[in-house]
Order: C-alpha cells, then sequence, then structure tokens
C-alpha cells in the first residue's frame, strides 16, 4: 500500500506529489492523458507585464522536480471507480488496481456544451479542444473560424488560436435556450468582458471597462463590437445555425437587442471552416460523488463542488481534493492549493509537528494571495464563495461531532 495516488496530473496533481515527497511520503499519480501537465500544456499567454507564460514549459518543470523525487506518474491510464477501505482507498484502473493510504482527486474541469443547430458537423469542437489542437498538437483546426460564447476562456482562446496562425472571425452569443441561460444574454455577458478589459492591448478599453455600468454597456454596445487583438468580440450578435453539408462552411447569423431578442431582417451567413462553442467550465467531480463526498452548489465556482476545508480534505477520512475540482479558477492557484493538499496529507500521514502545521498555513495564506493577485477570474464573488463553502465544512463537522 503506498502513502498517497493522486488522481490527475495536472498543476494542482503535480504541485501536490511534489510537496508530499519532498515530506518523504510514497507518491504515485493516474492521470488518463498521454502525458502530464492537464490545462497547463495548452496554455500560452503574454502577462501584463510583457512576459510569456508557456504552459508546457511549466508542466515540464513540474514532472522534473516530481520525477526527480521519486514520484511515480502513470499517464494513459483511467480510475473508473474508487472504494473506501477501513485503512485507505482502493482505485480500480485500466492499468492495476491501486491501494492507497491518502487519496487526492485533482481531477480538473470540463467544459459544458451548448446545443446547437448544425453543431454535430465536422469542422464544430469546443474551445478547449481548438486549444489542445493548436497549443499541444501543433495543428490547426481550420484557417478561419467563428468562436460561439463570451466568457472568460473563449477571448483567451481566441487569442491563442491568433497566434497559432488562424483568422477568428468573431466571438458571438448562443441563442437563448434552457442550456444556454445566461451565455445568451448580452447584460450578463458584458460582465464577463469587463473582467477582461484589464488585458486588452487598447489603453481606452483598459480604462472605460472600469467605469462602464454592464447594463448601459450593453445598450450601448456597437452592433459590430470591439475589437481585442483585431479579433471582433460580438455581444450584439447570436448564432441561429452552423451551416454544412459534410463539413462546416459558414454560421447563419442575427443581430440581436441588449437583452437578447433576435432583430428581424439581420440574419447573414458568415464563411467559416470551424466553430468552436465555448460554453464554460464546471467541476469535474464524478468520482468525488463515487466516493462518496457531500456536495455544495456554488455557481460563482463553477456548480457543485465536493465539501471540503482549507486544508482541501474533504468529509471522508483521508479523501482530499485540490485545483479545478474545488471551484474554477486558474492554474497558479490550482498550484497553489497543491501544495496545501500535499502538506496536510504529509502532516496526516505522520505527527503533526508545529513546523508543519506553520508550512500548511503559509500555503493556505499563499492560495489568497494567489487568487487576489490572479490575472484573470473566471467568476466574480469568488474569494466570499470559498469563504461560505468553508464555514458549511466546518459546520457539516461540527454536526457529525454532535451526532
Amino acid at each position: 500500500m503506498i502513502d498517497l495516488a493522486i488522481v490527475g496530473a495536472g498543476p494542482a496533481g503535480l504541485s501536490a506529489a511534489i510537496s508530499a515527497a519532498e515530506n518523504g511520503l510514497k507518491v504515485t499519480i493516474i492521470d488518463e492523458f498521454v502525458k502530464p501537465g492537464g490545462r497547463l500544456l495548452g496554455q500560452l499567454h503574454e502577462e501584463p507585464d510583457g512576459k510569456w507564460v508557456n504552459g508546457i514549459t511549466e508542466a515540464e518543470k513540474l514532472f522534473k522536480r516530481a520525477t526527480q523525487l521519486g514520484v511515480t506518474i502513470k499517464c494513459g491510464v483511467s480510475v473508473y471507480d474508487l472504494v473506501q477501505l477501513d485503512n485507505g482507498w482502493c482505485l480500480y484502473t485500466t492499468g492495476s488496481i491501486i491501494k492507497t493510504k491518502s487519496l487526492l482527486l485533482a481531477t480538473g474541469a470540463s467544459e459544458t456544451a451548448i446545443p446547437i443547430p448544425g453543431w454535430t458537423l465536422p469542422g464544430v469542437m469546443s474551445v478547449g479542444a481548438a486549444q489542445v489542437m493548436g497549443n499541444v498538437h501543433r495543428v490547426k483546426p481550420g484557417e478561419n473560424g467563428m468562436i460561439i460564447g463570451v466568457n472568460v476562456l473563449s477571448v483567451a482562446i481566441a487569442r491563442e488560436l491568433q497566434l497559432c496562425g488562424v483568422n477568428i472571425k468573431g466571438i458571438i452569443l448562443p441563442q437563448p435556450s434552457l442550456i444556454s441561460g445566461d451565455a445568451s444574454n448580452p447584460e450578463k455577458n458584458m460582465e464577463s468582458l469587463l473582467r477582461l478589459a484589464h488585458l486588452a492591448p487598447s489603453p481606452l478599453i483598459r480604462f472605460g471597462g472600469k467605469l462602464v455600468n454592464p447594463k448601459l454597456g450593453a445598450r450601448l454596445y456597437p452592433k459590430n463590437g470591439f475589437k481585442m487583438w483585431g479579433i471582433p468580440i460580438q455581444l450584439r450578435k447570436t448564432a441561429i445555425e452552423i451551416l454544412g453539408d459534410t463539413q462546416v462552411d459558414g454560421v447563419r447569423i442575427a443581430d440581436i437587442t441588449a437583452t437578447g431578442e433576435i432583430v428581424p431582417g439581420t440574419e447573414k451567413v458568415v464563411p467559416v471552416d470551424f466553430v468552436c462553442i465555448a460554453g464554460g467550465l464546471q467541476p469535474l467531480s464524478e468520482l468525488a460523488a463515487v466516493a462518496g463526498c457531500s456536495f455544495k452548489h456554488i455557481p460563482q465556482l463553477g456548480g457543485h463542488i465536493p465539501l471540503h476545508n482549507e486544508r482541501m480534505q474533504t468529509n471522508l477520512k483521508g479523501l482530499y481534493v485540490a485545483g479545478n475540482i474545488t471551484g474554477v479558477e486558474s492554474a497558479k492557484v490550482a498550484m497553489a492549493q497543491g501544495k496545501v493538499a500535499g502538506l496536510s496529507i504529509a502532516a496526516e500521514r505522520k505527527t503533526l509537528s508545529n513546523r508543519m502545521n506553520h508550512q500548511i498555513q503559509e500555503a493556505i495564506e499563499n492560495v489568497k494571495e494567489t487568487r487576489r493577485k490572479a490575472l484573470i477570474q473566471f467568476q466574480p464573488g469568488i474569494e466570499d464563495s470559498r469563504t461560505q463553502l468553508y464555514n458549511n465544512f466546518n459546520k457539516f463537522s461540527e454536526v457529525k461531532v454532535s451526532i
């Protein structure tokens, strides 16, 4: 039986493995992808200070450090079941059965699909799939594309696709439906866009983003949108249908009002050879549900979150979570959470010393600071939502003790 098994070799999982191994634990990581790094592998962006962040390089650094510490990393292996034991956990994988004293789920997040007429045509993909094609496999998804869905992820990846030599003809909204929800509402999307104003190459847009009221901004938003890096972001246009016989050859779009109603007589077809659908991210928490974790629904964190505390410990003995399974945030926050989880698990496996307790508290404060300095906030109110979640965990623990 090993000391710690980690499901997920992304930024959270690798960081947790490093901090746990540095404290003497025997660690194994399992990941279904063919190489470690998780979402880091697809990331390539420029910071406001002009420094470029290459996710592949960052992943290689974490991988090298983990292997130096003796961490076993098994890629191309899926976990399909897990069972709690008297003294740990048993993982059933496509490679073998693994028994471990402690278990960390760092499974990340998945993309939410928004059904649109024509979305099953070849050439239609999620925006994350296009990111992986371009940044990981070095294959352009097409020459001319359109992104349906205006959010933090779609704007960031549009820029990355542009750097791959792809022409993005526009980022527009999906049609209103039960599934698209706020994703089709110009006013709600204006709020999301204003959280990205600080990344805009234009000083005017950066300054204006601090002053604009979302409702007023949606009403005054120009019909043809604003451009960031030359990419039109169009909150007053919606995708009605993706067109093509054997593959994508265009998108039928129309103008919409500030509240999302289609303006009659404004339909037109934009020729493209691929389409990305950006419906946002939600925590990938199926394994936590199989394990029997308690959950809390928090929209600001992306949906249903396994109940856990600041030490990343769930309500089940020996089971921890870190990264986007705990709520959708940046890779830097995931790495900081991974360090907390690794230290917390090392403390559980040993006698808790004052020194280690101090290290854990420092790591927790680093998570908070990293969150405050995050270049991109996926949702407003993340910090308050975290506090609410941890308070719920503490109340839940008190009830269990009293029972």
